[in-house]
Formats: C-alpha cells, structure tokens, sequence
C-alpha cells in the first residue's frame, strides 16, 4: 500500500550514505534517458539500467515529435541529432473514400521545428546515451535486468538487479520506473492501475522501398481501410489493424490467406507481399490504455508507459514520456541535490503531468471505434471498415488539420527544459562520439 504525503517515513533521515546514485532510472527508453541526461546535466549523480545490451530493436516508437525536438532545441543537441538519417513529416495523411486528405499540420506551429521526424528510436537512444555520458555523474548500466526493490525503513532505497556477472544491489535515494508498459516496478510496488482497453491491436512488418512506390509526401500515408504507412527512406514500416486477441485466428487462416486480406488495402504493388516469407516477419502490437491511479510512493516515481499506457495513435506515447522526463527533471534537480524529503516533489510531478495524461488518453478513447458483426465478417480479425469520425471531420474542415497538428505534434502541456538545466555548463564531446555506438556494460 502506497504511503500519502502526511506519513512520517519519508521525513526519517537514512544515516547509511552508501549510494550507487542520488537517483536510479529502471529503463533505458526514451523517458528514462532523457531524465538521466537531464538530472546529469542538473549535477545530479544518476544511473540508468536496462536490460537489453543495446538499443536495436525494431517497431518501436520512432516518431519524434516537435515538442521533443524543442527540448533538444532548447538543450542545445538539435544540430546533433538532426545529422542523424531521419526523414520529416510536416503534414501527415489519411485516405478517405479514395481522395488524399491532410489529417495533422505541422506547419503553423510557434516552435523551432514544425514536423515530426521519424527516426528510428535506437538512433535517437543512442544519441542521448552518448550525450548522458559526457557527464561524469551519469552511469548507464546495459545488460542489467531489474529484478527487485530495496527498502529501508519502510521507503524504497535502491533496485535489486540481475547482471552477467551476477546479482546486485543499487542504493539511490530516488528510483524512477521507466520500464514501459509492462513494467516490473509497477507491478513489484503494488501500484494500482485503471484499465480502459482497446478493441484493436496492430501488427507491423516492414516492405522494401521502390522508386515505383507511390509518394506519400513528407514520409507517411495511411490509415487506408487499416493500414498505416510510414517512410523509413529503405523500407516501408507498415502497420494493419485486427481486433483485439485475434491474432491467433489470424495466423490459423494461414499466411497466404492474411497476404490475400491485406493485399487489397495496401496501396503498394501485391508482388511486394512476397517479402512475407513467415509469421516472423509479422509483430504484434497489443494495444491497451491505461494509467496508474498514483504515480509515486516514498522514494519511487513512474513515468511514461509505466504511469500511463498510451495507444500508438498519433505515436504519442514517446512524446509523453519524454514529457514526462522533462517535468521530473525541472521539479526533482534540486530537491536531490540538496538532499530534501522527495515525496512532496514527486506529488508535484505527478500533479503536473496528470491533465496532460488524462486528456490525451481521453482524446484517444473517443477515437477508437468498434468494429460492427458485419465488418467482422469480412476477414477473420480484420477492421475493413470506414475512417472513424474524427478523420471524416478533418475531410469536411480542413481547417481542424491545424488543431490536430498541435495537438499531436505538442500535447495538452508542452514541458520547457528549466533554465538552470538549459544553462548547465556543457561538457566537452568525446572524441569517439559517433552516432552509432554500441554501449558496452559499465
């Protein structure tokens, strides 16, 4: 059971001054790196674990939003990352009964950069690993699973962890649980969560890129009948759209069979589905939203996915979680540095982040739709039926592209990178600084 912020154990002083850290990230994600390198950047000794030992993995959030890119603007690390292969979207599209319409525009946004770039995320990961670990303070530790959490007169003082070598324990006087949505801190605290579902789940796969293929301009196209489509320069990243828990009778039809259904929605030529050779191929993204009814205990704080799962409309979720990183880092610096009891901060980063939180999952909720016995009919676990109304609105006033474009491209609470961390004396790049390097375990 969660403790409120009038219980005595947060104001008990630990006498062991032990640390590994002032504060231990769960979470090698966008969330959980940004807030590393910002807290490092803020003087604040930090260290990052993930499980994993690196960032290549594919169908991920790779959607990076003009809010994040304003923090990098505003961090200094945008000429850096904008190097990086990516391309840029200053509209996106939607099909609706076979005419092109602009369903998000970036365009007229008051910010340094009006487009999303898509960028794949192990890029982006490791480009803010490499600036994180210009800092001293900062530590990111790969290869290293949590596994438990470490208590000390009843507040979690420190994570239990498995690595190569062996079992350990972490001490820190904060843990941040940036493990997704799935993640083990949550569920290890005992937090809460409200679940809210999703009648979809979504299933990417990956197409060659040919000079044939139509132009979706500015890298994306979709959703048509399902499928969405996003420019990756190479390859096509395409996502279609099953009801929920049917991807098992998807597969029992057979591969041909699932190549036949989504031939007549993907506006590329059918040859190209031969570059379907198994169910391999073919990810599933199990869609769900949720949010936990309290963010924090003494000592621990959730962000991103791990407070609150987003459905990969819009690709929000990566967006909010380095929203998320943002407010963390501008309200909990200090308190960390100055060694202040933390649970009335980390109430004020959830109280900061709990409207933009609830009102995007909201927005979400209102566009989902559920498929009717008759669609359903049409192929076992497709969702072949119309655009959803939002989308049939932005067809009839074009002029609601705009409000969708700041909506998706900025959120409900933009987060600004306080100017004490802006400011932060920079450190100088190292002289293996390149934009893929592959982190070794500390």
């Amino acid at each position: 059971m969660s403790s409120t912020l009038s219980d005595p154990i947060d104001t008990v002083k630990n006498t062991d001054t032990r640390r590994d850290a002032e504060c231990i990230v769960v979470g090698g994600g966008p969330g959980g790196l940004m807030l590393g390198l910002l807290l490092a950047r803020a003087g604040v000794e930090v260290t990052v674990i993930e499980r994993h030992k690196d960032f290549l993995r594919d169908f991920r959030g790779d959607t990076v939003h003009p809010s994040t890119l304003e923090v990098m603007h505003e961090l200094g690390l945008l000429p850096g990352l904008l190097k990086l292969p990516h391309t840029r979207a200053e509209k996106l599209y939607a099909e609706v009964d076979g005419k092109q319409i602009t369903m998000a525009d970036f365009t007229h946004l008051s910010i340094t950069c009006r487009y999303i770039a898509f960028m794949p995320q192990w890029d982006f990961l490791s480009f803010l690993a490499q600036e994180a670990e210009r800092y001293p303070n900062f530590r990111l530790m790969m290869e290293t699973d949590f596994k438990g959490l470490q208590h000390d007169h009843g507040n979690i003082s420190g994570v239990i962890a498995m690595r190569p070598e062996g079992e350990m324990t972490l001490r820190a006087r904060l843990v941040v649980g940036a493990d997704g949505r799935h993640s083990k801190i949550r569920q290890q605290a005992g937090f809460e969560v409200q679940q809210f579902g999703s009648p979809s789940d979504v299933l990417w796969m990956r197409f060659s890129h040919q000079p044939e293929d139509p132009p979706y301009v500015m890298g994306h196209g979709g959703p048509r009948m399902g499928v969405v489509m996003i420019d990756r320069g190479e390859y096509w990243q395409c996502g279609y759209v099953v009801r929920k828990g049917s991807f098992d009778a998807v597969r029992e039809q057979g591969l041909e069979a699932f190549k036949a259904t989504l031939a007549k929605s993907l506006p590329l030529p059918e040859s190209r589905l031969q570059e379907l050779t198994s169910w391999q191929d073919i990810h599933l993204l199990q869609i769900r939203i949720d949010r936990l009814n309290r963010w924090w205990q003494p000592g621990l704080l959730c962000i991103g996915d791990a407070a609150h799962a987003m459905s990969p409309i819009g690709g929000v979720g990566v967006n909010l979680a380095i929203q998320d990183a943002v407010a963390a880092a501008n309200i909990l610096a200090r308190p960390l540095r100055e060694h202040q009891p933390l649970s009335p901060y980390l109430a004020k980063v959830e109280k900061r982040r709990r409207f933009p939180t609830h009102a995007t999952q909201r927005m979400q909720l209102m566009m989902k739709r559920k498929p009717s016995a008759k669609q359903d009919a049409t192929a076992v676990g497709t969702t072949r039926q119309g655009p959803p109304g939002f989308i049939k609105a932005i067809a009839r006033l074009p002029i609601l592209s705009r409000l969708a474009g700041r909506l998706m491209g900025l959120g409900f609470r933009p987060e600004h990178v306080a100017d004490a961390i802006r400011h932060a004396p920079s450190m100088p790049s190292a002289a293996d600084h390149t934009a893929n390097k592959t982190h070794q375990p500390h």
